[in-house]
Parts: structure tokens; C-alpha cells; sequence
């Protein structure tokens, strides 16, 4: 298959997805934490790993090669010590602005010399590192230790999000955009992607061509990004991507000679822990179908757009969802809603991600099976055999579905 990122829809025959199974990181979620973790729960995490490792079982079956976050970014540090060099010295800078330059250079000292393979180093920066793994000395006495952080406690923390590949990064036609992310539990993730695209042999993006980059004033998320043409990208305004940065967003995607996108339409969406990013609440089916969670997408209220050549974006408020997305898309909108018309069955499994599928291919999707309600709509209008389903009761509990969990390198383009 072709080399590079080629992602024009939502709907194309998906033919490469990244994804990252859950691991050490989760390991260290505890009730104290989970909050500032951006969880409610504690995942059992071995379950969770099964759950993981049954969709990716799903997408080979739909003929879907599959890469890692892990191997990505392991191959992309392979490239030369220098680049391996560079990252721990960047990682270790992000995770400890407090660190003192004696500190940080004994930190540094454990990620060069404790891990031989490049694979290990990253599973050890995403596990995160306390106390009692770098062997500090402890100073004796009571006074002395009741001063000193528990060996358990962590220098660095772990990123236990990480199974969300959707949000780091974009995949937006033949380029991406990468994320600054708007929590502290989760801004670390990004510098992945930033070595993935700036030197694995086979995703590496001429420098400086990204339509967005980590270090930018204003938060973007990938959950908030749907590319639903080759021309037209729908961003969310919401909790964690913000107006400024969809306005960078778009004008580098303007300004980009090789890029086909005419227009990005911005999505005002309720700015809650329910509904943190547009996919959570709209994914694409097939042409001209989606599904959407009524509650907030069905009277939707503010959305603008901007488009290439127009200096201001154009206020879109007047017009409903389906009117939008037939003048953009040229379509017929349809909708399907997730739970059906009861609002109490709609809020219980829109809560559990029944809005948020991946379509693998036109009219096929795959969808967590804790959603019965939703799922019965959509073999309904996609047919039985086109709705397949993926074990979810542990995977559920950080707040994301099949779509969150998956990050499109390359789709066929429609008509292939």
C-alpha cells in the first residue's frame, strides 16, 4: 500500500488505522486520581486489553492493516540516536518544568541507559515514572522521611489516555494536523505524533506543512475533526478545541497549495463532560447518513463557516443542521439518532458512546455492543451484516467509543 496518510472522508474503505492498546499506563488510575486522569472509573485493565485486542480483531477482519502508536513512534526514534537523544531530553523538559537541572539530568541519565530497544523507552515514558524506579537515596530518620514524596509517588505521570488516538492528531487529506491539547493529563501525548511526523521513514511530513502544530496559542483536538469531503472539514467548538485555534486551523489549511479543502465549518457544541468533542455526538455513516445525538445536534444553533478566499467567516446560525450539510455536502441529509426518540434511552447511550462509531467502509460501522438501542437503528438502516459490534463494558470507562479509539492513515476515496 501507498506510503503517507491519504484520508479524504469519513466513510472511505478504511485500508490503515493507528491505534494503541491499553496498558502500563492505566495501571496506575486509583479513585484519588481518576478525576485528574479524565476518568470516572478504574478500568480492569487486563479486560480492557481483551475488549482492545477484539476490535483490533474487527479491523483486520474487515482487511484493515493495523499499526501501533507504540511501533511508530519506536521506529521514528530508530532513525538516528540524535532523534532519540532529542526526544528524551523533550520529554523529560515537558514532564518536570519544576525539575532542578541536577534532577532532570538523572532522570535523563535513567531513560538513556535503562532501555535498550526504542520500544522500551516509549512504553516506559507513556507508563510514567515514580520515586522508588530511579533508586533515589532516602535519607533515615522519621523527621527526614515524612518530608520526602512516597517511593510510589510520581516524578513523571503516566498518560492513561493514550488508547484515545483519535485526539493527538489529525489525518486530513495527504497531510495532518497535530493537537494542542487542552488538559494537563493529556498535552504530553502529542510529542508521539511530533516525532512520528517529523521522522518515521514512512509518515514523516516535509517540515513546517503540518495545518497545525503542537506548540500553537489555541487548543484543537482530533475528536472534534471530521473530514466528511474532500473539500469540506467539520470542526466542534467545544470543551477542549476553541474558535482561535479552528480559525489557525483553517488558514493553514488555506494557505496549503496541495490541500483540497474549500471550506471548514464550525459546530458550537455544549461545552461538558458529555459530550467533550463533536464525535461524541455526530459521526458519519455513509453518504448523506449520520448519526447524531438529537439532544444537542438536532436543533443545532451556532455554526459558521469559514471558507477559502473569504477573509470572515460566514454565520451559518440561521440554518439547521440537515440544511447545512445538504448546501456544503450537495446530499440529501438523513440522521439517525442514537437511542431512538426516548430521551432517557438516548442520554444512556449516548453516555456510552452510541454516537461515536467507525465506519470502515460506506455503510458499515463498528459500534460497542453496550448500545443495543442505538445498534438496532442502524442495522435498520445499514443492514444487519453492516453493524458490527465490539465487547466494551471495560474499554467504556474513559469516555470513548470506536471512533476515539482509531486513527485513519489511509481510506480508499470515494468511487474507488
Amino acid at each position: 500500500m501507498d506510503k503517507g496518510i491519504n484520508v479524504k472522508s469519513e466513510i472511505g474503505k478504511l485500508r490503515k488505522v493507528m491505534v494503541h492498546r491499553p496498558g502500563a499506563e492505566l495501571l496506575e488510575i486509583t479513585p484519588e486520581n481518576a478525576h485528574d486522569m479524565l476518568f470516572e472509573d478504574v478500568l480492569f485493565v487486563e479486560q480492557a486489553q481483551k475488549e482492545h485486542d477484539g476490535f483490533v480483531e474487527v479491523l483486520r477482519g474487515e482487511g484493515v492493516e493495523v499499526l501501533y502508536l507504540v511501533d511508530l513512534t519506536a521506529e521514528a526514534l530508530a532513525t538516528s540516536p540524535q532523534v532519540r537523544q532529542n526526544f528524551i531530553n523533550e520529554f523529560v523538559e515537558e514532564s518536570g518544568a519544576s525539575f532542578d537541572e541536577g534532577f532532570k539530568k538523572q532522570i535523563i541519565s535513567h531513560f538513556e541507559n535503562n532501555y535498550k530497544t526504542e520500544k522500551e523507552l516509549v512504553l516506559a515514558a507513556m507508563a510514567g515514572l515514580t520515586y522508588d524506579s530511579i533508586g533515589i537515596p532516602r535519607k533515615s530518620g522519621l523527621l527526614s522521611s515524612l518530608r520526602l514524596p512516597k517511593p510510589s509517588s510520581f516524578i513523571i505521570n503516566p498518560m492513561p489516555n493514550l488508547y484515545f488516538t483519535r485526539d493527538p492528531f489529525s489525518s486530513m487529506g495527504n497531510n495532518v494536523a497535530i493537537s494542542r491539547m487542552w488538559s494537563a493529563a493529556r498535552n504530553r501525548e502529542t510529542i508521539f505524533s511530533k516525532y512520528i511526523f517529523a521522522h518515521h521513514p514512512d509518515y514523516a511530513q516535509e517540515e513546517g506543512s503540518c495545518f497545525y502544530e503542537r506548540h500553537l496559542p489555541s487548543y484543537v483536538e482530533g475528536g472534534d475533526v471530521l473530514v466528511i469531503s474532500p473539500e469540506t472539514v467539520v470542526v466542534g467548538i467545544s470543551q477542549r478545541t476553541y474558535p482561535e485555534g479552528i480559525e489557525i486551523l483553517a488558514e493553514k489549511i488555506f494557505q496549503n497549495e496541495k490541500s483540497t479543502f474549500k471550506n471548514v465549518l464550525a459546530f458550537e457544541i455544549p461545552k461538558q463532560r458529555n459530550c467533550m468533542h463533536l464525535d461524541t455526538i455526530f459521526t458519519q455513516l455513509d453518504i448523506g447518513k449520520y448519526l447524531i445525538y438529537e439532544k444537542y445536534m438536532g436543533d443545532l444553533i451556532h455554526a459558521y463557516a469559514l471558507e477559502r478566499g473569504r477573509s470572515e467567516a460566514r454565520d451559518l446560525s440561521h440554518l439547521n443542521l440537515k440544511k447545512i450539510l445538504d448546501i456544503y455536502l450537495k446530499c440529501d441529509a438523513k440522521f439517525v439518532k442514537c437511542g431512538g426518540d426516548n430521551p432517557v434511552h438516548a442520554d444512556r447511550e449516548q453516555w456510552n458512546d452510541g454516537a461515536n462509531v467507525l465506519t470502515v467502509a460506506p455503510g458499515r460501522v463498528i459500534a460497542y455492543d453496550r448500545n443495543p438501542l442505538t445498534n438496532d437503528l442502524l442495522r435498520k438502516e445499514l443492514g444487519e451484516e453492516n453493524v458490527l459490534t465490539i465487547a466494551s463494558s471495560e474499554l467504556s470507562r474513559g469516555r470513548g467509543g470506536p471512533r476515539c479509539m482509531s486513527m485513519p492513515f489511509f481510506r480508499d476515496d470515494l468511487g474507488v
